[in-house]
């Protein structure tokens, strides 16, 4: 597999996206959004990583993108591929995703994974309460298939689309230990 094919033969995203678009979100969530950012020693610094997160507000990605620790490609809704928006987004290497059947964008995030690359996933597929009830089964598939860590990441503060909004420009982004899992496959903490 060349670095640019994935597993199913789909182009997996450069490196590169993640390393400049990053800053674009670390201005969202340091200028826009006071973000307060807790326990992101727990990520690991190198390997395959999958970054789990609640899903509440329609700036959740772009603040854990700008707050990792990381380059990290995140899946993103494929409506959001299209027009300017669209092409920041590949330009980024991000990874649109079919909410309906995401196997492409799954095979896609396995080629960043087998590159040692990061991984950041909202689980419940569309925004949310946050409480990660209606999760999905992707997380779990790129962990095992890729050999990868699975940090579990919070984020408070933003708000979902319509709810009144407090004022408030706080926003806190928590990396919690993945200590306590581990890739069956491969023996790390997963």
């Amino acid at each position: 597999m060349s670095p640019t094919a994935g597993p199913a033969g789909e182009r997996v995203p450069s490196p590169a996206g993640p390393a400049w678009s990053r800053w674009v979100g670390r201005f969202l969530a340091r200028v826009v959004w006071s973000t307060q950012v807790l326990g992101s020693e727990n990520v690991p610094t190198e390997g395959p990583v999958v970054l789990a997160a609640n899903h509440t507000g329609v700036v959740d990605g772009p603040i854990v993108l700008g707050v990792a620790p990381r380059p990290l490609h995140v899946l993103v809704k494929e409506e959001m591929f299209v027009g300017p928006v669209g092409w920041v987004l590949r330009a980024a290497g991000q990874i649109p995703v079919d909410r309906s059947g995401g196997r492409r964008a799954l095979a896609t995030g396995l080629g960043v994974l087998r590159r040692d690359g990061a991984v950041g996933v909202f689980p419940e597929g569309n925004r949310g309460r946050g409480d990660a009830t209606s999760a999905r089964a992707g997380v779990a598939w790129l962990a095992l298939n890729g050999k990868a860590r699975v940090v579990p990441v919070a984020v408070l503060g933003t708000r979902r689309t319509g709810e009144a909004s407090t004022g408030s420009r706080d926003c806190v982004a928590g990396w919690s230990s993945g200590s306590a899992s581990r890739s069956p496959s491969s023996g790390r903490p997963a």
